[in-house]
């Protein structure tokens, strides 16, 4: 049995993409950290939207509730047992007894095991949530899904014992840095690559082509949307933890309409179904986003960056309403040196060529 090899190219590039990580993070400049950082979380975001929404065609409006359960989630299993006691008295005895604040050596292992809890509670959510919404399309869902998200800010707002309702949540442990925001940025990245291009992926591609056909050659409706869904959830909920874990004080107000549709964007932006064009999005949609930051705070002209963007939104919806790369992917295989077995059988794949 022959060793794995991993290409020349791939180790090149995973040393180059890790020193580059290092670099910053010994820079001490916080701007840019807090920037690689944002990218990251947001790569996170329009990833599960795009498993979500773009590989089903089922629209959904209401993926920022599960990353505010991940965040509210994970920030109360990290809360110190003192912490808590005082900063939420009523806490009922099952939780406030549970404290996941440990760490072996430099390694926090307590909020990488609450960040996967945090992520399997919005799974389950999802699951009972997605087995009623899956079954419904169009714009159906997207109504849907919508009041899903209400629903979880209703909550969030008077579960006072728990959440602390409208006051801020405070007290996080800033635990996320650039390693643990770019290692998941990396998963949530190669997840859904391999998704789109795997048979599930194509189940979910067909029947968001037309769900009557598929399902006339035997091709499940419900099945591929509720696993893009709960899987969606789960990387949602994993960026809210990291996102609680970076900005270490919050509210119900951060996970609603306005942080909803800057994700819609850099989705819509890169083009829905494409994993690459997902991280293009994203960068495209920030940079534009600090560059007109920038310009709202030397022309005093606050809220003219909203309006920029949703102008520019609304330009991409009219001259190029596929995105900016379509359902088209970087040749990532080619670009690390790969030629893995399961990629022969993708239908946009060129054969190669030997000279």
């Amino acid at each position: 049995m022959s060793a794995l090899r991993i290409p020349r190219r791939t180790l090149v590039l995973l040393l180059a993409a890790s020193g580059t990580l290092a670099l910053l993070q010994l820079s001490g400049l916080a701007f840019w950290q807090g920037l690689a950082i944002n990218f990251a979380i947001f790569i996170i975001l329009v990833q599960a939207l795009n498993m979500a929404s773009g590989f089903t065609g089922v629209f959904s409006l209401g993926h920022i509730g599960f990353m505010a359960i991940g965040a509210y989630t994970s920030a109360i299993l990290t809360l110190p047992l003192a912490t808590k006691s005082e900063y939420l008295p009523n806490l009922p005895g099952w939780l406030a007894g549970i404290h996941l604040d440990v760490a072996v050596g430099p390694l926090p292992v307590g909020f990488f095991a609450a960040t996967l809890v945090a992520g399997l509670v919005a799974m389950v959510v999802a699951g009972l949530v997605g087995a009623v919404l899956m079954r419904l399309s169009g714009h159906f869902v997207a109504v849907a899904t919508l009041g899903f998200l209400v629903i979880v800010r209703v909550v969030l707002f008077n579960a006072d014992d728990i959440t602390r309702g409208s006051r801020t949540f405070s007290n996080v442990t800033p635990y996320t840095n650039l390693w643990w925001a770019w290692g998941w940025a990396v998963i949530a990245i190669y997840v859904a690559w391999r998704v789109k291009f795997s048979g599930l992926g194509r189940a979910m591609f067909a029947q968001k082509a037309d769900r009557w056909a598929a399902r006339s050659i035997g091709i499940s409706i419900l099945r591929p949307r509720l696993i893009a869904f709960v899987a969606g959830a789960f990387l949602s909920a994993i960026a809210g933890s990291l996102y609680a874990h970076f900005i270490t004080s919050f509210s119900p107000t951060v996970f609603y309409f306005d942080l909803t549709f800057r994700v819609i964007t850099m989705l819509v932006v890169g083009g829905m179904g494409s994993v690459s064009g997902a991280v293009i999005g994203t960068a495209l949609v920030l940079a534009l986003a600090e560059a007109l930051r920038r310009i709202e705070g030397a022309t005093l002209l606050y809220g003219l960056g909203g309006i920029l963007l949703a102008v520019f939104f609304i330009a991409v919806i009219i001259f190029r309403p596929s995105g900016i790369m379509g359902q088209r992917e970087v040749d990532l295989d080619r670009v690390l040196g790969w030629r893995p077995r399961w990629r022969r059988g993708r239908p946009d794949a060129e054969p190669s060529r030997r000279g």
